[in-house]
């Protein structure tokens, strides 16, 4: 049996990557293979090279042999040397620079507040003022005080009263639900 190391076609139209792999040289091209001992990708700038280096020169030693497009990337990673007895074969093959992580300008004011941040404490007033303020502002359901403190007076009383109706309606609900029940047990 005649063994071949040839690249596998992946990918999509016009978009492909390559699998380096070892087999049967009666398969079809991207029929089923021995082993995968690298990959290729191209359309990468610069191009992506990776070979198992071990298990290629196993495969080489027992023979297989490579297409010629293989033994130019074998060249490039420097095994095809190591294969003919070259002790000083090298990779030649060139790689992509890391990306450089991104660092926020300390000096502008971000955005986004982080959510571990809690909203500053208010600063407890005078009596008189507390008395002055409760004058002018309506009272202020305990549940929604939180979202009313930074509206304006005038808002917090629509506030107010939206709520208020809003309670009404869930009274009304609750009051025909369970005549609705009463009715069901009859």
């Amino acid at each position: 049996m005649a063994v071949k190391i040839r690249l596998k076609r992946m990918g999509k139209i016009r978009a492909p990557y390559y699998r380096i792999v070892v087999v049967d040289a009666r398969t079809k091209r991207d029929g089923r293979s021995i082993e995968e001992i690298g990959k290729y990708h191209p359309t990468e700038e610069p191009s992506f090279i990776e070979v198992d280096s071990e298990r290629a020169q196993y495969w080489l030693s027992v023979g297989a042999q490579p297409t010629e497009q293989v033994e130019a990337l074998l060249k490039l990673t420097g095994d095809w040397g190591i294969f003919k007895g070259d002790k000083n074969a090298v990779s030649t093959v060139k790689t992509k620079e890391s990306k450089v992580e991104y660092v926020a300008d300390e000096k502008k004011k971000p955005v986004l507040k982080p959510k571990a941040v809690a909203p500053a404490a208010k600063v407890e007033a005078p009596a008189k003022a507390e008395a002055a303020d409760a004058a002018e502002a309506p009272e202020v359901d305990a549940e929604i005080a939180p979202a009313v403190e930074d509206i304006a007076p005038a808002d917090a009383a629509v506030v107010e009263a939206k709520s208020d109706e809003a309670e009404a309606k869930a009274d009304v609900t609750e009051e025909a639900e369970a005549e609705d029940a009463k009715a069901d047990k009859a």
